[in-house]
């Protein structure tokens, strides 16, 4: 009787990672190798490792656009660029249906919640850092989000 093989698991990649983690102050590492995703994540309710193998890539979405100054600027090197601060889903409102937390043109003090990203079945209010005006929405609600992906830039 033949075993199916196993899914072996790069255990001494994984206490690299881990000890990145301690060294950078990260919360959270992710790589994928020949289409095997690790992602090694500390605090809360995170599992110490998570291994994933994607079903299909996921493509590229278009960014929406907002002013035309704002668009013409790389959103990540934008000095007030909201990145994800994790790996999830991002949601404009608070429920299907909803009114969304913020819409181009919206002043938000610091604080206010810009939008929420679900981890794990745990709903995280994204706040913003600073106030201003919100001039870019680089997100569509319900897309997946990666960690440091630029959601929203305020002016």
């Amino acid at each position: 009787m033949a075993k199916t093989p196993k899914t072996l698991v790069d255990r001494e990649l994984i206490l690299e990672l881990s000890k990145l983690l301690d060294e950078t102050g990260l919360t959270e590492i992710e790589i994928e190798q020949e289409g095997t995703r690790i992602r090694v994540a500390r605090g809360g309710v995170a599992p110490a490792a998570t291994v994933v193998v994607p079903a299909k890539p996921m493509a590229a979405t278009p960014q929406p656009i907002g002013e035309s100054v704002a668009a013409s600027l790389d959103p990540a090197k934008h000095p007030g660029v909201v990145n994800s601060p994790m790996v999830g889903t991002a949601y404009a409102a608070a429920e299907p249906g909803a009114k969304p937390f913020i819409e181009i043109g919206t002043k938000v003090k610091a604080g206010d919640t810009l939008l929420i990203v679900e981890a794990m079945k745990t709903m995280n209010q994204i706040p913003a850092p600073r106030g201003g005006t919100v001039i870019q929405i680089l997100f569509d609600d319900g897309q997946p989000v990666e960690f440091g992906e630029p959601l929203v830039i305020i002016e």
